[in-house]
């Protein structure tokens, strides 16, 4: 009886880490893309170059985003299969 109950314990912990991770990941995006492209807006008033560093720079935020994110979860997924 014990077992099953850890065992039903430590699945509905894996769940909600999963559910946590899935719930961050656009957060993650967005905020890339919107630090990225304020910093770019900063940058363009100051060297009136508008609107091309707003854009590269939202794109540099957007492409740095994506990769957190792809080593967020390969992160997980390493720490999932550690586990048994």
């Amino acid at each position: 009886m014990n077992l099953e109950n850890r065992q039903s314990k430590s699945k509905a912990g894996a769940i909600a880490r999963q559910f946590a991770l899935a719930s961050e990941l656009p957060f993650i995006v967005v905020a890339g893309v919107v630090g990225g492209g304020g910093i770019g807006w900063m940058f363009d008033r100051w060297l009136h170059t508008k609107p091309w560093l707003m854009l590269v720079l939202g794109a540099v935020g957007f492409f740095a985003a994506v990769r957190d994110m792809l080593r967020r979860l390969d992160k997980h997924d390493r720490d999932a299969a550690s586990k048994p």
